[in-house]
């Protein structure tokens, strides 16, 4: 079994769902460091990539692509466009490829955190979502099973959003708030979480 197009569309759709019912949550936990739109920005994507669904390529790397033009196209806060970059980077990796096996997810997620780290201007340590991405790949590292990885990324995940909750946030709208951002949980984390959890069949 790997990750397929087939795989992906119903990931999706459980992705969707979850990003539009955890929008107030999300804008909430942005509104202490931010312009409190990361909610409905995620929503937005969502929605348009519910959107595409029906009409999914059956290509692994079109699958990606159609989604990261459908999250291009949600105004608002910066983390859409970081999100459709993170699927852009994925299309482009699984190119001419009809699946990509489970053991070959660390290798994705280095790719595309190095992307990410390029377009936005962060990294590790800052206190951004790339930091729960470093955390979910570290997890994946010697495992193989969808279940298991799935799994390993969730914990790792909410163990980096503990384990920065007491550090300020060095990069973004966030950095201007220096010490206020110490005790809070980086939204972008939390999203990012929120994600990983939907996934879960």
């Amino acid at each position: 079994m790997a990750l397929t197009a087939a795989v992906l569309k119903p990931a999706l759709e459980r992705w969707a769902a979850r990003l539009k019912a955890v929008a107030p949550e999300l804008n909430e936990l942005d509104g202490a460091l931010g312009d409190g739109d990361l909610g409905a920005t995620l929503a937005k994507c969502a929605a348009n990539v519910e959107g595409i669904l029906p009409d999914l390529p059956d290509d692994l790397s079109g699958a990606f692509r159609a989604c990261a033009l459908a999250c291009s196209k949600a105004s608002g806060s910066s983390f859409g466009t970081l999100l459709a970059v993170a699927f852009q980077c994925a299309a482009k990796e699984s190119a001419n490829r009809s699946e990509l096996p489970w053991r070959e997810l660390p290798a994705l997620l280095e790719s595309i955190i190095r992307t990410l780290a390029a377009r936005g201007g962060a990294q590790l340590g800052d206190k951004t979502v790339l930091d729960a991405l470093e955390a979910a790949r570290l997890s994946l590292a010697t495992l193989d099973d969808p279940k298991a990885q799935h799994l390993a990324a969730c914990k790792a995940v909410s163990a980096a959003i503990e384990e920065f909750r007491n550090r300020p946030n060095r990069t973004g709208r966030a950095r201007m708030f220096g010490e206020r951002s110490i005790g809070l949980a980086d939204p972008g984390m939390v999203a990012l979480w929120h994600m990983l959890e939907s996934l879960r069949q």
